[in-house]
């Protein structure tokens, strides 16, 4: 057998649709910004982050979902939380630390995706101060909707991100209430990873944070630019 040959067949890229484009945004790693919002920091019960300091975690790149529809509801929790967030997505590997004055020279264009969140699993990994990962990192927990290019927005941070659980109201918040915004997040992760092409961003989410339940309708959006649809499944 030659020695390039995998074993078995690899998993097919997990890839994002481009709004208006046929074409696909393949994905390389999910990063999340945790309290990045003051709001939502408040509402469980953390400091609001100081300046220079946020707070990241990550979530594998086959956990997204592009097609809405039926998104199942995962094992082991009872208590499983909807967070509406603006989403990046990075299109050109960086090499070293990323300025923020040339940040955003790095933006291929937005999204708007849910981090789902078993609550009850993370709470519990607080209270014993282990790792986020089995309330983050599960399977179909990184709903998305499409990329718009960044060249067919024209003030991002004049925008407001909201999310409607059966047609009311849950989060509602404009992108400008961030902590910190898409420069600065960059610049920060730069610091700790090898930037690539491919890097989709989660940006945090506004207060509102709440328990979804089988049978569930969510529409998350970036008002005026785009509407995501999705359904929590019935198990």
């Amino acid at each position: 057998m030659p020695s390039n040959e995998y074993l078995f067949p690899a998993p097919p890229q997990a890839g994002v649709r481009v709004h208006g484009e046929n074409a696909l945004f393949p994905v390389h790693r999910i990063y999340c910004v945790g309290r990045n919002f003051a709001e939502h920091a408040k509402e469980m019960g953390a400091e609001v982050p100081a300046r220079g300091t946020p707070v990241f975690f990550m979530k594998p790149a086959d956990a997204v979902v592009t097609k809405g529809g039926d998104i199942p509801y995962p094992g082991m929790t009872n208590d499983l939380h909807h967070e509406v967030e603006l989403v990046v997505a990075i299109d050109r590997d960086a090499a070293g630390i990323v300025d923020m004055a040339s940040a955003l020279d790095y933006v291929f264009g937005y999204g708007v995706g849910l981090d789902l969140t078993r609550r009850d699993l993370q709470n519990l990994a607080k209270e014993k101060r282990l790792p986020w990962d089995t309330s983050k990192g599960f399977d179909f927990s990184a709903p998305l909707s499409a990329i718009i290019p960044k060249r067919q927005i024209e003030n991002l941070e004049s925008l407001v991100l909201s999310l409607q659980i059966n047609d009311v109201v849950r989060q509602r918040a404009p992108l400008s209430d961030m902590v910190f915004n898409v420069a600065e997040i960059i610049h920060e992760l730069s610091k700790l990873y090898a930037l690539k092409a491919g890097d989709l961003i989660f940006m945090g989410t506004p207060s509102g944070v709440a328990a979804l339940q089988p049978g569930d309708r969510f529409t998350a959006s970036l008002e005026g630019l785009i509407d995501f649809h999705g359904n929590i499944a019935v198990v």
